[in-house]
């Protein structure tokens, strides 16, 4: 869940065989705050995967154990806030709120700003990072060229975020987003009657949104075009989308996956049968997904052993893929990552543990 006030912010992953609506009021133990819960209704009324990502705003600590409603129970709440994609820096958000960087610094992307804190979600883009804070607000660093890190002024109510190549994407509370940065591809140019979206993902020069109804929309790419903005014809139950360097991916609320644009490396043929897939994330020209059990599947280029997965890792419950390097947070709150570790990206520092998020930060000039 992300919540502001006692509780700090949170996004929780539920495993539990929920049925979703629109808009639930969670009726909590006495004594503790009610908060309002936001998710998409699956179609037909369906259920929804098995992980569930749902998202409540409350202003008070709310009891760790049971909340109910009429129409489905959640027991305990375990799980992460967000992750996100890129390539030669690597992020992560501790359950205190904190930030720590590792990888390259040139640009000053890993440089975390003294004192900050209170944030709930991460975001990496090239040679830039991005976080949200616990009360709405943005704060960004590193790299600048294209304006990519300059927060708007007065930008509030941010419930999202998204890092691109050189451009950054928010999701405010009301469902509209705010763009800035690189335009050279028209991905910062989101369509001008845009609203009701519910999540956000960022590419090489394109953007993805995805609506309360389970439908896309996508824009941008028109500088190199390959098909990564033009979402296929009647697409609709999706619970989580992905960008990566010049596709996109899909995850469709009966755990399948639908990928489109550039293929050069085979990033867009999803593996025939997959099922059970709770997580998507798009590399430069691979695809990573993370299956139900905890497990992982990959496909596209393997350059540096992007797509070779360490024998043996399970308990996995977020994935983040870049351009180089890919990122798994595991169930113990522990990092593993591996790929190219040029920069020290993969050097996962000794002794780090309590992280919710991860996030891997896109450097150099090719997405491929």
């Amino acid at each position: 869940m992300r919540g502001t006030g006692a509780t700090g912010g949170y996004l929780k992953r539920f495993r539990s065989g929920i049925i979703l609506g629109l808009l639930f009021l969670l009726s909590a133990s006495a004594g503790w705050a009610a908060p309002m819960v936001t998710a998409v209704q699956p179609p037909d009324g369906g259920t929804a995967p098995p992980e569930t990502t749902v998202m409540a705003t409350f202003s008070e600590a709310m009891a760790p154990a049971i909340i109910t409603s009429g129409s489905f129970t959640v027991s305990r709440f375990v799980g992460i806030k967000a992750i996100a994609a890129g390539a030669d820096h690597t992020v992560a958000l501790k359950n205190d709120g904190t930030v720590i960087a590792w990888g390259s610094n040139e640009y000053g992307q890993c440089a975390v700003p003294a004192g900050l804190s209170g944030v709930t979600a991460i975001a990496a883009g090239c040679y830039y990072t991005v976080a949200l804070k616990n009360d709405g607000t943005v704060v960004a660093w590193g790299f600048n060229n294209w304006g990519q890190t300059t927060v708007p002024a007065d930008l509030s109510g941010v419930v999202a975020i998204a890092a691109g190549y050189v451009h950054t994407v928010v999701l405010k509370n009301d469902g509209t987003v705010v763009a800035w940065g690189g335009n050279f591809s028209g991905q910062v140019a989101f369509p001008a009657d845009l609203s009701g979206v519910v999540a956000i993902a960022a590419g090489y020069e394109h953007t993805v949104a995805m609506k309360n109804d389970g439908t896309v929309v996508a824009w941008g790419g028109n500088y190199n075009n390959f098909g990564q903005s033009t979402v296929p014809v009647g697409l609709s139950g999706v619970s989580a989308i992905a960008a990566g360097g010049y596709h996109t991916v899909a995850l469709k609320y009966d755990s399948t996956v639908v990928a489109w644009g550039y293929n050069n490396y085979g990033q867009s043929t999803v593996p025939a049968g997959l099922s059970g897939v709770s997580a998507i994330a798009g590399g430069g020209a691979y695809t990573v997904v993370l299956k139900n059990d905890g497990t992982l599947v990959t496909w596209g280029v393997n350059d540096y052993g992007v797509t070779t997965v360490p024998a043996g890792l399970s308990g996995v419950v977020a994935i983040a893929a870049s351009n180089g390097h890919t990122v798994a947070l595991k169930n113990d709150n522990t990092v593993v990552a591996w790929g190219n570790n040029l920069n020290g990206q993969c050097t996962v520092p000794t002794g780090l543990s309590g992280v919710v998020a991860i996030a891997a930060g896109g450097g150099g000039t090719s997405w491929r």
